[in-house]
């Protein structure tokens, strides 16, 4: 398979191409790549002639979205509507990363491809306006929706929690925003067989199981030997942020599990990060 992954930098990205590492990828990325610019995309993807796109380029700066709303328009909105267009040109198929953060937080279970997305920040709008752009106008695609992902480089959540305990000595932790820890490697491994199912689609893949902000960070503390770190419970209210964070949005993998695609508990999976990566 020829494949071509924006976003090839960031940390998703780079494991994908590991996972992929039989196939012919081309990886792409800033500064070389700027999926914000039509032309470059549509000459990158033409050029390259990909049996597949998996764009995973995009603003994930949550709070950069809300502080700046254009910016992410621009690059998780028009940046995939590029990325679509061109992938329409070179009559090839499109994976597209998408979020948790498309719905609103308001349910008290976990949320199925088929609920209705109703973002509440600007991330989660530029993001759900990306998939628009998928639907609208390509035929062949999937849609993967992914949560709170952490994995090889980047400052994720669980990279920042390990530093903030060293640096700080205890930790405080919201208690009321609940969601599915996800390893990148697993969503990876899910990618490359959801890829040749051929059964386009929405998917949600993530690590199974839920946990609030405050029972992944006291498994990060126990798992990474800072178990005598405190850590006190606090509410999304009283953690000032720039964006506002959907305060229940675990994913359940309901159409990826019909195809034979299963993610196992979260806490196995950070277990596994924290026995290969140093923290």
């Amino acid at each position: 398979m020829r494949l071509f992954i924006t976003g090839a930098k960031g940390q998703l990205g780079r494991t994908l191409q590991t996972h992929f590492a039989n196939d012919t990828v081309l990886p792409a990325d800033l500064p070389e790549c700027d999926i914000t610019d039509r032309a470059c995309v549509m000459q990158a993807v033409g050029e390259f002639k990909p049996d597949m796109v998996i764009h995973a380029a995009a603003m994930t700066d949550v709070d950069g979205c809300a502080r700046d709303p254009d910016a992410a328009f621009r690059a998780n909105a028009l940046g995939t509507q590029n990325v679509a267009l061109a992938c329409q040109s070179a009559n090839c198929a499109m994976l597209y990363i998408s979020t948790n953060e498309v719905f609103d937080g308001r349910k008290t279970e976990p949320y199925l491809e088929f609920d209705a997305p109703n973002p509440i920040n600007a991330y989660g709008r530029s993001k759900l306006a990306g998939e628009t752009f998928v639907r609208d106008l390509l035929t062949r695609f999937y849609i993967v929706r992914i949560a709170w992902l952490y994995g090889q480089g980047g400052n994720h959540f669980v990279r920042k929690m390990t530093r903030l305990a060293d640096e700080q000595g205890s930790l405080r932790v919201v208690a009321d925003e609940v969601g599915s820890p996800t390893y990148a490697e697993d969503v990876a491994h899910a990618v490359r067989q959801l890829v040749h199912t051929g059964a386009y689609g929405v998917y949600h893949l993530v690590n199974d199981g839920i946990a609030s902000r405050y029972d992944f960070v006291r498994e990060i503390l126990r798992l990474s030997g800072r178990r005598h770190i405190p850590v006190e419970p606090i509410k999304l209210a009283d953690f000032s942020r720039a964006s506002t964070p959907p305060p229940y949005t675990p994913l359940r993998n309901f159409c990826g599990a019909a195809q034979g695609i299963t993610l196992r508990p979260w806490q196995e999976a950070l277990a596994e990060y924290f026995a290969t990566h140093d923290c």
